[in-house]
């Protein structure tokens, strides 16, 4: 790892344990609930704890100024949910207007096990190559994704993982695979730190519950979105999960502690 990139996840990450707040749904889903103001969005999970938040470029004015001495990751490709196939993801930036818009790091989305992937296996890879001569660390989002992929399976999990330290990433984020034993395999199979998605939990304890146990795993922590921005407190939301990963407090204890409701 060159000096450069090193330097850089110490600005996204704490102790090498990450927060992430992924806001580039705007090009996926439109300006959705806590995207329409996201400058306060982005102000109060900071406030929160969280240690990166990450958008696509054209946005990056709007997240300066509202960091609270967070670090900022911009997004490299994207897809909509009224297109034609949101698995199809296209580039829409590079590493060179990433660092134009003053970002610490890159992200790439990769759909492992979708007609896409082979697409998305050269993309990552150039990207990687990149951001290396810059010293800028990569987040390769790579999930299990396609006709005859489980998402939540931990082997296809694990070769999705695989793949994006294969191609030269920094950092994985991926799927969670539901309980802390069989994602222990998805963290044994790469040496990277590994990040979960925030998916579509039942309700705040159930997602701290995901994130106990992906740390409990060898997990890194998250890079968990709508859970946290679309949450009606994001401030709370985003200490909450802090607990959990930087404090080794467990999920119940961590909403306590961010001052919401503990779920019966």
């Amino acid at each position: 790892m060159s000096t450069g990139i090193a330097a850089r996840l110490k600005r996204v990450g704490t102790d090498d344990r990450y927060v992430v707040v992924p806001m580039d749904h705007g090009i996926t889903l439109g300006p959705v609930t806590g995207l329409k103001d996201i400058e306060s969005t982005i102000d109060a999970v900071t406030r929160g704890g969280a240690d990166a938040v990450l958008t696509q470029k054209g946005v990056a004015d709007r997240v300066h100024g509202n960091l609270n001495g967070a670090g900022y990751i911009t997004h490299l490709n994207g897809s909509t949910v009224i297109g034609p196939d949101s698995n199809d993801k296209r580039t829409t930036g590079t590493v060179k207007s990433a660092i134009r818009a003053g970002a610490d790091a890159v992200s790439f989305h990769i759909n492992v096990g979708s007609k896409y992937e082979r697409e998305q296996i050269e993309e990552l890879a150039a990207v990687a190559d990149e951001a290396a001569e810059y010293g800028m660390p990569v987040l390769a989002m790579t999930y299990a994704r396609g006709p005859d992929v489980e998402g939540d399976d931990p082997q296809a999990l694990g070769h999705a993982v695989r793949l994006g330290e294969e191609l030269g990433a920094d950092l994985i984020k991926t799927g969670y695979s539901g309980d802390a034993e069989s994602f222990e395999h998805v963290c044994e199979s790469t040496s990277l730190p590994v990040l979960i998605a925030g998916g579509s939990p039942a309700g705040d304890l159930a997602a701290l519950e995901d994130v106990r146990g992906a740390m409990d795993a060898g997990g890194a922590g998250v890079s968990m979105g709508r859970t946290i921005f679309q949450h009606d407190d994001p401030e709370k939301m985003a200490r909450a999960v802090s607990l959990v990963v930087h404090d080794d407090v467990g999920a119940a204890d961590a909403l306590e502690r961010a001052g919401l409701a503990v779920e019966a």
